[in-house]
């Protein structure tokens, strides 16, 4: 980064009042920044101060807010995913053979679920991609807006530079609490709202999407195999009805141990045993309940009469575990009877001991074959049951399971705004970050810390939006990061991509080639980068400490949070040192991110000032308020004529918010209505 131009006055420190101590513009042209910063920050507003230091050096400090384009791209690309997803799962318990009544309701509850949303996201969609591609922001005025449920409201990078010898940056993402304003609070938030219906996550099993991708290539993989034993053991059959000859009955067997192997090597899979445990305690724990479907169909809660699944009574509650493993085994067993059928009546008649007719070779592979037949036709049956279930299951948790599609929706929304912001701290991290080795090492080994300040109430509608937070926090948790190499140096080349499916997103962030190419090794392979999201909600006051060792900032944190004090602001404060120290992403927010939201950050930004660049004390307050000083015309704060202390307003107030300009121009018109009066 480039130092910005400074006047000669104040580079030579000519003056020492307070107007020389306080400059400030909002002309953004003197930023250049890297164009890879460029693609993650747009419509920047900067300030510039200089204040003293207690050994009575001027100290230059730049402000940057800037809006991000992230938080419209990524909502856009999150709703495209879950719309495929959905299209996805309605594909899969579509192509499911024919089921139990229970589990056909099942299937049409998770269709009737997965058509709702995307018809919801596809229309949310739709009006995203009609919002001009300049826009990079969602004022508080549109937070409730049906349409904007999924951007993130007042989304703001708040940027502080330290100009010295190495140029500091200190860096907060600010943004409204992560919250479902359109549907409001009247019934409480997210964590309320999912406990009221943890009924339904409890009467399913959870199935990764790695064991619901495995049953469905199980699925495959049996329909493919068994019409394809039963063929082998028909010309079996058919050999045996002539002379068996040497070529025949050579490549025979060679060909039936092959498959014959693959199928059973199909079959041995731990996910069908734990499965069929799994329908046999539903039956029991369900057993006398029962369940209306969305096509109206009243069915009791036991899929236990699906086909290949015997009746389970309420009184069968013991359950043989291993009754699988001989299922399976038995497939095995018999094709190698039959092997070896094979082998000895070519043995027989290679030696010439006896003459084996077509109908004596028959009479002895028959039995073998309808024995064949009877434990694939077992085996197959079970293990698509079981399959089946797991499909379906997968399909129930991710939909229905959760509640009404309003609640996953909700979710959806309050993580699409909490992703935004993460991400976009992120590669301001990581951007800041690329010539430090540690913190290049840290990536691919532990991952990053993201640290949510929340300044919300407990009253009131806060709780509900204070709730969805907490939800949307702890979804980030599944969020994981990978560093690619972009195709080009376009700044629509360097902006992040999201892929996966809910509960696995990756955020794939291009570098261009030669910064990629300066990483080390272990990035550059690619590894996933986890995000370690942490929350905390407390009031905030001028209250500060001076421990600096991260031993001693993990202990005092720890104190402060098992302390009963009300109101303990020292836990936020300390937990920002913390996440500094361990080079995390810092995210304060609060109802709209005005008010509360700037009052921390300025005030945090004037704490790392005393702390880390020796900002005088007797001056702390003073750079305090010129942080928190709002100047709409553009002119020198100090070139403007002084008001009272009450009448002054912090600077971020009126940059993130048409109508708070509106209301302090109606302000200063009625202090100079009084004035000259």
């Amino acid at each position: 980064f480039k130092e910005p131009h400074i006047s000669l006055s104040l580079r030579a420190g000519k003056t020492h009042s307070l107007q020389d101590m306080f400059l400030c513009f909002y002309d953004s042209s003197f930023l250049n920044l890297c164009v890879h910063v460029c693609a993650v920050l747009c419509a920047q507003v900067s300030k510039v101060y200089r204040f003293k230091t207690e050994d009575q050096r001027w100290l230059l400090v730049r402000e940057q807010m800037s809006e991000t384009p992230l938080s419209f791209s990524l909502p856009k690309q999150l709703l495209s995913l879950l719309i495929q997803e959905h299209t996805n799962r309605i594909q899969e318990v579509k192509e499911l053979s024919d089921l139990s009544p229970h589990w056909d309701g099942l299937r049409h509850d998770v269709i009737t679920h997965c058509n709702h949303m995307i018809g919801c996201y596809q229309e949310t969609l739709a009006e995203l991609e009609k919002v001009p591609a300049t826009s990079c922001f969602k004022s508080s005025t549109s937070k409730s807006d049906r349409h904007l449920q999924f951007v993130p409201t007042n989304l703001h990078s708040q940027r502080m530079e330290v100009t010295g010898p190495d140029s500091v940056w200190y860096d907060v993402i600010t943004f409204g609490a992560p919250a479902d304003h359109h549907q409001a609070f009247k019934h409480g938030g997210l964590k309320k709202l999912l406990n009221k219906h943890s009924n339904l996550r409890e009467s399913c099993v959870s199935y990764s999407q790695e064991e619901s991708s495995r049953a469905k290539e199980l699925l495959v993989g049996m329909a493919q195999l068994q019409p394809l034993v039963f063929g082998l053991a028909e010309e079996l059959l058919a050999i045996s009805q002539e002379v068996l000859d040497t070529q025949k009955s050579d490549a025979f067997p060679s060909f039936v141990v092959h498959q014959a192997e693959q199928f059973v090597h199909v079959l041995k899979e731990e996910l069908v045993k734990s499965a069929l445990l799994e329908i046999h305690n539903q039956c029991i724990a369900n057993s006398n309940t029962s369940h209306v479907h969305s096509n109206g169909l009243l069915c009791e809660n036991c899929p236990a009469n699906q086909e290949g699944q015997q009746e389970v009574g309420p009184h069968d509650t013991e359950y043989d575990e291993e009754e699988w493993d001989r299922v399976w085994a038995n497939v095995g067993k018999s094709i190698n009877c039959i092997i070896a059928m094979v082998d000895r009546l070519q043995e027989q008649e290679q030696h010439h001991q006896t003459v084996t007719s077509p109908e004596q070779q028959e009479e002895h592979l028959l039995p073998l074959v309808v024995t064949l037949r009877d434990c694939v036709r077992e085996a197959v049956g079970k293990a698509r049951v079981a399959m089946t279930f797991v499909v379906l299951q997968g399909a129930v948790s991710g939909t229905v399971a959760q509640g009404p599609p309003q609640i996953a929706q909700r979710r959806h929304a309050v993580f699409s705004q909490g992703l935004s912001a993460v991400v976009c701290g992120f590669m301001l991290k990581l951007y800041g970050g690329l010539e430090d080795p540690d913190f290049l090492r840290q990536l691919h080994t532990v991952g990053v810390l993201a640290q949510f300040e929340s300044l919300l109430s407990t009253y009131g509608d806060e709780v509900g939006m204070l709730e969805d937070m907490e939800v949307s926090v702890a979804d980030l948790n599944r969020v994981a990061f990978i560093i690619t190499e972009a195709k080009t140096e376009q700044l629509e080349d360097l902006l992040p991509t999201l892929s996966g499916t809910w509960g696995s997103f990756i955020v794939e962030v291009p570098l261009p080639p030669e910064i990629f190419s300066s990483l080390p090794q272990e990035l550059k392979d690619g590894p996933l980068i986890r995000v370690d999201p942490v929350l905390f909600n407390i009031g905030i006051n001028q209250h500060q400490t001076g421990i600096q060792s991260l031993a001693d900032l993990m202990s005092s944190l720890e104190r402060s949070v098992e302390s009963k004090k009300r109101k303990n602001v020292e836990v936020l404060w300390i937990a920002a040192m913390v996440c500094r120290k361990v080079n995390g992403v810092r995210l304060t927010s609060c109802k709209s991110a005005k008010d509360r939201t700037a009052m921390s950050v300025t005030l945090e930004q004037c704490a790392l000032l005393r702390e880390q660049h020796t900002l005088s004390q007797q001056h702390f307050s003073t750079a305090l308020d010129c942080m928190r000083r709002c100047n709409p015309t553009g002119l020198p704060q100090c070139l403007a004529p002084k008001a009272p202390r009450r009448h002054l307003y912090p600077v971020a107030f009126l940059l993130v918010t048409s109508h708070l300009l509106v209301l302090w121009l109606i302000l200063s018109l009625v202090i100079l209505l009084a004035k000259y009066q």
